[in-house]
């Protein structure tokens, strides 16, 4: 038997950035997106965001790929969203992601940051935070 964890730290944002992630939107997207990674085998840890965009603590199987959990995921909740019609508008997600590994030893940290995303962002922006991320990561000129 192997025994493989692969912990990833992802986040991905709104077309445009447009600020459709209200708390209310925000509270039934995650809830969705939860029950759905559930059927589809995807095992999310800690999932949430703030206006215009969503952190997610993921492990993925071995027999998964971090590029179509990403698209199962957001295909099926833009796809959700409009159906339901939450926001009024077309909903969309940006086509780009971050997704970067975490070790074992950084889950407690990154679960916190995760959870505290509406306090994290009474002091940044969106794109500081992301802008952060990418060269805390050692990306540099889109790089991925």
């Amino acid at each position: 038997m192997s025994y493989v964890k692969n912990w990833l730290h992802c986040v991905w944002g709104t077309k445009n950035r447009v600020p459709f992630l209200n708390p209310e939107i925000r509270t039934n997207l995650i809830s969705h997106i939860k029950e759905n990674a559930r059927e589809k085998g995807i095992y999310i840890d800690s999932i949430n965001g703030h206006r215009e965009h969503l952190h997610c603590l993921l492990s993925l199987d071995p027999d998964q790929s971090l590029s179509k959990v990403i698209q199962l995921i957001k295909g099926e909740s833009s796809f959700w969203v409009n159906k339901n019609k939450l926001t009024g508008y077309k909903f969309e997600w940006a086509e780009d992601y971050y997704g970067a590994s975490v070790s074992s030893s950084h889950l407690n940290e990154t679960r916190e940051y995760i959870k505290t995303q509406e306090e994290h962002h009474r002091g940044k922006s969106w794109e500081e935070e992301y802008n952060e991320l990418i060269s805390g990561s050692g990306f540099t000129n889109g790089e991925g």
